[in-house]
């Protein structure tokens, strides 16, 4: 066979095309695929929100891995990529600490309307009167967390400083210093703010439904840094604007990019771009992870980080 194929899957990632070729690597585009004798490609570096179909994937007679460089891989359809001899790997825990910061920054913002504030002061409508409709405080406050992976860890940790009570609930007990609660509702009914870190997944999708929504109540908040489709957004949209539920603030989306006229009359609201494990140093080294596992696949050696 002549020189392996490396694709990226997505324009979303093609900027880091110079940073893999400099690695050495043979590199392909999976949209630019004309002409292109796909029985060279190898391994395939995807971004693991998006879908890969099983007949694209089929179109890949030699195709032996999957590398995402993201942690979620969501868009992979991973039994049925091992029953075709494909393995998959993701970024473990790489970027933990800085999708954990991001989520603290939409807490304490969220929590203190900080979006607000920012908006009085630039549109000329801060007057002292304003002074006079303070915010709740923070200190004392119960943080639940929905999944206690790499993230939700690195969350609870961050909580702690700021004098927080937290407790989580994921599907699988594990050894943590922070209580599990018995149930979801259980966790959503018990917290001031709730903080969704789940794997993102077919056994995710809507788990923060109107129900959770509803035992977090109107003077909780919810934060989303998971996959957008973990919490009913809809559901979530109509309990803010019914005063079900206090303040939310998200980084993810049910749709990406998501219209800005969705949410141009919804109160109590803080939003990002999907950023959170954007950072000058966290994409690097999720983009090493993911050609180590390539250089690992290629060799015949173990894989750095192969899914769950």
């Amino acid at each position: 066979m002549s020189e392996p194929l490396i694709l990226i899957s997505h324009p979303m990632i093609a900027p880091l095309q110079p940073r893999l070729e400099k690695a050495g690597y043979n590199i392909g585009r999976a949209w630019e695929l004309d002409g292109v004798d796909r029985s060279q490609v190898r391994a395939l570096l995807h971004a693991g929100e998006f879908v890969l179909t099983a007949e694209f994937l089929s179109s890949l007679p030699n195709l032996g891995l999957i590398a995402v460089i993201s942690a979620g891989y969501d868009g992979v359809d991973v039994p049925w990529c091992r029953a075709h001899g494909i393995e998959v790997t993701h970024a473990a825990g790489v970027n933990a600490d800085d999708v954990a910061d991001h989520a603290m920054g939409l807490l304490l913002a969220g929590w203190r309307d900080m979006g607000e504030a920012d908006r009085l002061v630039r549109e000329g409508r801060w007057n002292l009167h304003d002074r006079l409709a303070p915010q709740p405080t923070l200190t004392g406050r119960r943080v639940g967390i929905v999944g206690l992976g790499h993230i939700g860890a690195a969350v609870a940790r961050r909580c702690e400083p700021f004098k927080l009570a937290v407790s989580w609930w994921g599907p699988n007990p594990k050894a943590a210093p922070w209580p599990r609660a018995e149930s979801l509702l259980a966790l959503a009914r018990d917290s001031d703010i709730l903080v969704v870190a789940a794997r993102g997944g077919a056994d995710t999708r809507g788990l923060i439904s109107a129900d959770v929504i509803d035992a977090l109540g109107p003077e909780g908040m919810l934060v989303n840094v998971a996959r957008g489709f973990v919490v009913d957004e809809t559901a979530m949209i109509a309990a803010l604007k019914a005063g079900r539920l206090r303040r939310a603030a998200l980084d993810v989306f049910e749709a990406e990019p998501t219209p800005a006229e969705r949410w141009a009359d919804v109160p109590g609201i803080l939003l990002t771009p999907h950023r959170a494990g954007g950072t000058t140093e966290g994409i690097p080294n999720m983009l090493a992870q993911a050609v180590e596992n390539t250089r690992l696949f290629l060799a015949g050696e173990p894989l750095m980080s192969p899914v769950p």
